[in-house]
């Protein structure tokens, strides 16, 4: 939709002669129905004569097109103005123009971002760089309109910002990639404007290329379908498995039947099945058919991270742009898309807007806009007083708008490391209702009930450590200071001296993915509808333990809580339903947060009777147990300093009876002991500190042992305090390998020792009885600290090296 469209010489008449935001102000009511608020009127007024004084250019052809206020299509952001006309070689040609009014702003340390004053009572906000946005815009349109596709019509993007002089802000280096796509024009440089214009639109067209536009169908473009098909085949997290690949394919199969008939399809499944696998996997493929297809969720967190695990940062708005939000089919076109891709279903709201009081019905909406529409929905995940997007509503707007009817099922259990016993023991143990799995045996899923949430964050931040996939999150029972005071703490409980922030402010939506978020605590918003290996989970008193049964208390809920609101008012009118409603929605929401971790789960209560009662209904494995008896394993080595973050140790204790009666077991050493007092795999159980079980995956071999590596040396491979496996003894060439080293020469300063971890290279030459022999042994450190140097022990000293172990994994890699 164009607002305003003409060419120069009539744009510059209503300009110069007529007062152009009335002009506006006039086309807007007539194509929308809608009207323009003042700072809209006041920014046109003062902006569009700006670009009358840059058209005003007699080497600018008077019939080129012009175009003011262009709404891209399916979607609500606006091109402030654009000029059409033909290039050098006759080509059709779009100039793109993003006008600014701005006079100041500051650098931002993130990726296409600045911040700036945008107008209203916010103040000073963080934003797209005005060449970002410009370039975006033009990426929407190669991306999804077939008249850019097929026409041969290249789009050039720029940003004026009229009032703002050169400052080393706007302009500051970080955002020389984006001003080379789109460059940035400031204030005293209209004629570097007009130049550019000049450059790319010699001709004018008769406004046939804002036509062409304006009436292009929207279908994704082959090279944005073929990405995305190309980096879902190169991830394996986006494997289909079992029942998910029987939905994926009943899905196509439906998706080409919507031509004849509307076709709505439910597809059920709880955490971990797979329904956001099965539906990007769906979106790339039907995108590769060439259909018109987006994912849309409530939740903003799961399309912001999953446009960015499937894209990474270079190309990332170009995937955005096919991830949408739930309220943006309200003024949508009936069968606008082939396919709507409904995540997270039952998140759906009545109402969209900031306030809820637009539109008319989330879930009739979506269905009206497609041929086709694909639910993907979890009843039990209902969080919210405004969540209506249940199976059930979802059946009867199909049948209201008398569509074709679907439903499918996903059971396969993938998160939880495919315990569907996990599930119903958190239904059981939590109230929500009455199963066959009173117990949970904590070695098929790793679940702990920890007294402090200290101890709880410092386990994930280990956890974390390797790959990035550990979070804490939280029940909404603290406010948010720090939202106002970003100095302020959050979640404080003196008792245990622990503070911690909300995630809700500097990563946004990315939180989960965010390498430093992991010191903040999260909530259901930002990580409903995504996975983990390990979740810590902070019950609050919102949920307690009290005369044998689990209790809600909607009162211990912070005041800032949205998902709440509404409850007071339904108590007045229906308080057994606002009591029953409350209960679902806080014990929903903790069994959504504790079914966020594929490999665990851990857990601190507030209420020690509800932490009681968590423990009763476990069957602790011993890798897990609480204990007071000391776990060597998970005890720093005696007379060691380690770091805080010391991490535990993945192995299942082996007890002397376990180990005469025939069990696999590998001695855990002091590494002194190992690199000093053993030279046989025979004396390896003299110094046996405790015994461990291999891993399932490794083959059982004599010679093996599990030490602790201290030190900052080789910490690109081996963090300080790491727990590894070597093997005793090695064969071979060690070349290039990380191997135990002891001699007399060496003082190592991570150790104070005659032994070291490092990486072992020597040069070999003939000696005079034609032997090949070390000539010299560099022993070098693997490190981010310059200070560390490689250890060289030549010739003379060399037959005294002994290599005693060579490193097999570190345990924190696992």
């Amino acid at each position: 939709m164009i607002i305003y469209q003409s060419d120069k010489r009539e744009f510059l008449h209503h300009a110069l002669h007529d007062d152009i935001e009335q002009v506006l102000l006039q086309q807007m009511r007539n194509v929308s129905g809608q009207g323009a608020a003042q700072p809209q009127m006041a920014a046109w007024k003062y902006s569009l004569m700006e670009m009358a004084k840059v058209l005003h250019d007699e080497e600018i052809p008077d019939d080129i097109g012009v175009a003011i206020e262009y709404q891209l299509p399916q979607s609500a952001k606006r091109i402030d103005f654009l000029i059409t006309g033909l290039d050098a070689l006759r080509q059709p040609k779009v100039v793109i123009v993003e006008l600014k009014q701005w006079s100041t702003a500051r650098v931002s340390d993130k990726d296409g971002l600045v911040w700036a004053y945008r107008g209203g009572r916010s103040g000073e906000t963080e934003g797209l760089h005005p060449s970002y946005q410009a370039w975006s815009y033009a990426a929407y349109l190669e991306d999804f309109n077939t008249a850019v596709q097929e026409g041969s019509i290249g789009l050039q993007p720029c940003a004026y910002l009229h009032n703002y002089p050169r400052d080393g802000q706007i302009d500051h280096p970080n955002y020389s990639a984006h001003v080379k796509r789109a460059p940035l024009f400031l204030a005293q440089e209209k004629a570097k404007l007009q130049s550019f214009i000049r450059e790319h639109v010699r001709y004018g067209d008769k406004r046939h290329t804002l036509y062409a536009i304006e009436n292009g169908r929207i279908k994704p473009s082959k090279v944005l379908a073929d990405a995305v098909g190309a980096l879902l085949q190169g991830k394996p997290e986006f494997v289909l498995l079992d029942d998910q690949k029987v939905v994926y394919e009943t899905c196509l199969n439906i998706a080409k039947r919507a031509e004849h008939r509307k076709q709505v399809v439910i597809v059920r499944g709880g955490p971990g099945t797979g329904k956001s696998v099965v539906a990007l996997n769906l979106m790339g493929s039907l995108l590769q058919s060439q259909m018109h297809v987006s994912y849309v969720s409530k939740n903003a967190a799961p399309r912001a991270v999953y446009a960015a695990r499937l894209a990474g940062t270079m190309n990332k708005t170009r995937f955005n742009n096919l991830f949408k939000g739930s309220g943006s089919f309200m003024t949508a076109e009936e069968d606008s898309h082939d396919v709507l891709i409904v995540d997270e279903a039952h998140r759906l709201n009545e109402k969209s807007g900031l306030y809820r009081n637009q539109g008319e019905h989330q879930v009739k909406e979506l269905m009206q806009a497609a041929r086709c529409s694909i639910f993907f929905v979890d009843d039990d995940q209902v969080v919210t007083v405004n969540d209506v997007g249940h199976s059930e509503v979802l059946q009867q707007w199909a049948q209201l708008l008398d569509a074709e009817v679907t439903q499918l099922s996903l059971a396969s259990q993938f998160r939880c490391r495919g315990s569907d016993g996990y599930l119903a023991w958190l239904d059981d143990v939590l109230d929500i209702r009455s199963t066959a799995n009173p117990l949970l045996d904590t070695s098929e899923y790793d679940l702990r009930v920890l007294d402090s949430p200290a101890e709880l964050h410092r386990l994930i931040e280990q956890k974390n450590a390797g790959n990035n996939r550990s979070r804490v999150v939280a029940g909404y029972c603290w406010t948010w200071p720090s939202k106002k005071t970003p100095e302020a703490w959050d979640i404080v409980m003196p008792e245990f001296d622990y503070k911690r922030r909300w995630n809700l402010s500097k990563d946004g939506s990315l939180w989960i993915m965010a390498p430093s978020s992991v010191a903040e605590v999260g909530c259901i918003h930002t990580c409903q509808g995504l996975e983990l290996d390990y979740v810590g989970v902070i019950i609050g008193q919102d949920l307690r333990f009290a005369d044998g049964n689990v209790v809600t208390d909607v009162s211990q809920r912070a005041r800032s809580d949205q998902s709440v609101k509404g409850l007071k008012s339904l108590a007045k009118s229906a308080p057994q339903d606002a009591k029953e409603l409350a209960d679902r929605i806080i014990k929903n929401t903790y069994r959504t947060l504790m079914t966020r971790g594929m490999k665990g789960c851990f857990v601190y209560c507030t209420d020690p009777a509800l932490a009681s009662h968590l423990r009763s209904r476990l069957m602790v494995s011993a890798k897990h147990s609480n204990s007071a008896s000391p776990n060597l394993v998970d005890q720093p080595l005696p007379g060691t300093t380690v770091p805080a973050d010391l991490p535990y140790l993945p192995l299942q204790t082996v007890s002397d009876p376990e180990r005469m009666a025939g069990v696999n077991a590998i001695p855990v050493l002091d590494l002194k002991f190992a690199a000093g007092n053993f030279s046989s795999v025979q004396n390896l159980d003299d110094g046996a500190l405790a015994w461990v079980s291999p891993p399932d995956w490794l083959s059982f071999q004599p010679g093996l042992f599990v030490a602790q590596v201290l030190g900052e040396s080789m910490n690109r491979r081996i963090p300080n305090g790491a727990w590894c496996l070597f093997r005793a003894n090695p064969g071979g060439t060690r070349n290039g390998k990380v191997v135990v080293v002891q001699h007399h020469s060496i003082d190592c300063p991570d150790t104070g020792a005659r032994f070291t971890v490092k990486v072992y290279h020597s040069e070999k030459q003939f000696n005079s009885d034609e032997e090949y022999v070390n000539n010299r042994i560099t022993l070098s450190p693997d490190s981010s600290d310059a200070g560390y140097q490689p250890i060289v022990i030549t010739s003379e000293l060399g037959d005294e090296v002994m290599v005693v172990a060579e490193l097999l994994l570190v345990f924190s890699d696992v």
